[in-house]
């Protein structure tokens, strides 16, 4: 059966499978909008990382510590549609996972600990949202263990999690009721009490979560908590592992302070600390090895170059185990990310950051494996969003944009079709407007679409870099629906309308606009789309075609030996066909068809304890 099929064992299922989050339709966009601008402003009031100061300190331990090998998992960007979050979860669930390697088959045991790498939920928190789209397909994909089970790290893995932008924009108050009351995700177990964490993962290795709080600064009682329960007790070699809600290192090729939160964390949390009764800071001797991060909807992997060296990192060559790694995996289930404007080198932090106190000179990064999804079908995926022949199609994937598109064409047409009337001395009806040669309303309406094109112009030669500049998309969209417009007058005005029935004529017309224009004019929003480079309407080429397959994961392996390897998994193709299973009482999801095929993305990234000698 599928998804909408399950929608009617909700009562038996305890959740209800959710639909992939439409993004461009307009009511989603307006509530989320809301939502955004409310949590804007509360949060500005309000900062709950301040009240968790007043909750449970401490390292947080795991449920269970493993014998030898310890396994983790990292996903980030789940609770979306349940078609790819729950067959991510499925993934995760299993007690192993076979994939095909470059030396033959690899087994890889379930994570001991799962680690989600913020953005629990889509399209915002609330208790609801987490229950149907995240805790109740976990807690299906692993169910508790029945009473009386012996209880490992095998049987009962440990559950951590940092919040996303979406998981705040409820101001983290759902966020923090399901992840920090040491309740458990089915068989999942949480430990934590504060939306932030630091781990203990064995001698020599640090696991730490941060919360950043909608790019905001680190909070002092969260920095209080690192320096206390990490910081002092760092010791030369250590390593330290870094989960953030964002992949600031990508983003810091196009904007150099984008780095400066995450730049500021290693220095004065990891790199250096302040000890009583001595002037000034002492080096403790540990490092940040390996950045990890979501919230960008797809896998890249950046490296450090070697300490003077002035040549790239070989892209194709084997990750050299002293790099720092800064991975960013977002596909945990949301719509997939686009990658082909990822920039190919970086410096961490860049010159032109304007933090006072940063390293000087920063250090080169350099991008380096494969993307997913590669970057030459990240192009052409793009362009789908504007191809009407295409099952990723914007009027397709999102109905409400297209019902809208129709009743502001039918309002745009009136208003041009009555402008004409009134030019040609009649009532300014729609009608009346349509009572003149194509010739008339072509010209009337291209008027309109010249005036526009002429203010465009004007704002895009003589203000690039202006506030006002930022009118350019706006002033686009408008014209290209003036053009849309136009298409659909003309055409209106060339059918040939039954003359002798004006009742009938009034009858047809409308529904004739109204479906017209919502093509053209979705068509045109489309086109709008695909026209931006960069900027929030640019990232809708992708979030507004909710792909629902190509999702993945990383799974983690710290060695006895102290080398962390990194496996990238990606799943092609997720489960759309399922049955229902009974099971005390209550029933669980399973895949029909069997689980999806899973391959490694690239050799595994060996990440040793200690970098490059410095």
């Amino acid at each position: 059966m599928r998804r909408r099929d399950l929608v009617s064992h909700g009562s038996d299922l305890g959740f209800v499978p959710a639909p992939q989050v439409r993004w461009l339709d307009p009511p989603e966009l307006a509530r989320t909008a809301l939502k955004v601008v409310l949590a804007s402003v509360f949060t500005a009031y309000g900062d709950r990382r301040e009240v968790q100061a007043a909750l449970p300190g401490g390292l947080v331990e795991p449920a269970h510590r493993p014998d030898g090998d310890l396994w983790l998992d990292f996903v980030a960007d789940l609770g979306d549609g349940f078609d790819a979050t729950y067959t991510v979860a499925t993934l995760l669930a299993q007690p192993e996972l076979k994939v095909a390697g470059a030396d033959g088959p690899l087994a890889l045991p379930r994570g001991h600990v799962l680690v989600l790498g913020g953005d629990e939920v889509y399209p915002a928190a609330s208790a609801r949202g987490y229950e149907h789209r995240t805790t109740g397909p976990y807690g299906a994909a692993l169910p508790a263990p029945p009473p009386g089970a012996v209880l490992d790290a095998t049987t009962e893995p440990t559950l951590l999690a940092i919040p996303g932008n979406h998981d705040w924009y409820d101001g983290l108050t759902a966020w923090l009721r399901v992840f920090t009351r040491g309740a458990s995700v089915g068989a999942w177990r949480t430990v934590q009490r504060r939306s932030y964490f630091a781990v203990r993962l064995a001698p020599g290795w640090w696991l730490l979560g941060l919360d950043s709080q909608l790019d905001e600064y680190i909070d002092e009682p969260q920095l209080d908590y690192f320096r206390t329960h990490v910081t002092a007790h760092l010791r030369p070699g250590d390593a330290v592992v870094v989960c953030a809600a964002e992949p600031a290192w990508s983003k810091a090729g196009r904007d150099p302070d984008a780095f400066n939160q995450l730049h500021f964390f290693e220095r004065e949390v990891v790199r250096y600390r302040q000890v009583p009764g001595r002037p000034g800071r002492e080096d403790t001797g540990a490092r940040v090895r390996l950045w990890l991060s979501g919230d960008q909807h797809h896998y890249c992997r950046y490296a450090s170059r070697a300490p003077g060296s002035a040549s790239p990192v070989d892209a194709a060559g084997p990750a050299d185990p002293r790099a720092v790694q800064a991975v960013t995996c977002g596909l945990g289930g949301a719509y997939l990310g686009d990658t082909d404007r990822l920039v190919d080198h970086l410096v961490l932090p860049p010159p032109a950051s304007r933090m006072r106190s940063k390293d000087s000179p920063g250090t080169p990064f350099d991008r380096v494996g494969p993307t997913y999804p590669p970057q030459d079908q990240s192009r052409r995926l793009r362009r789908r969003i504007a191809n009407p022949l295409s099952p990723y199609w914007a009027g397709r994937r999102n109905l409400g944009l297209l019902a809208t598109a129709g009743v502001v064409q039918l309002l745009v047409v009136g208003c041009l079709a009555g402008l004409l009337g009134v030019l040609r001395g009649g009532s300014p009806t729609l009608l009346r407007g349509l009572s003149g040669d194509v010739a008339a309303a072509a010209l009337g309406a291209a008027a309109w679409v010249l005036g526009l094109l002429l203010v465009h112009v004007a704002l895009a030669a003589t203000m690039p870099g202006g506030r006002l500049a930022r009118l350019v998309p706006a002033t686009t969209g408008v014209g290209l629906q003036l053009v849309a417009a136009l298409v659909v007058l003309v055409a209106a005005v060339a059918v040939p309308w039954p003359a002798w029935s004006p009742a009938l004529t009034a009858t047809l017309v409308v529904p004739f606009v109204v479906v017209l224009g919502a093509l053209l004019g979705t068509q045109a929003f489309a086109l709008l789309l695909l026209s931006r480079r960069t900027g929030v309407v640019a990232g809708w080429q992708m979030s507004g075609q909710a792909v629902t397959d190509r999702k993945g994961f990383l799974r983690l392996c710290l060695r006895t030996d102290g080398r962390l390897v990194v496996y990238p998994l990606v799943v092609d193709t997720v489960c759309r066909r399922w049955d229902v299973e009974a099971r005390d009482g209550g029933a669980r999801p399973v895949p029909a068809d069997g689980l999806p095929a899973v391959r490694l993305l690239e050799e595994p990234v060996v990440v040793a304890q200690e970098g490059y000698a410095s």
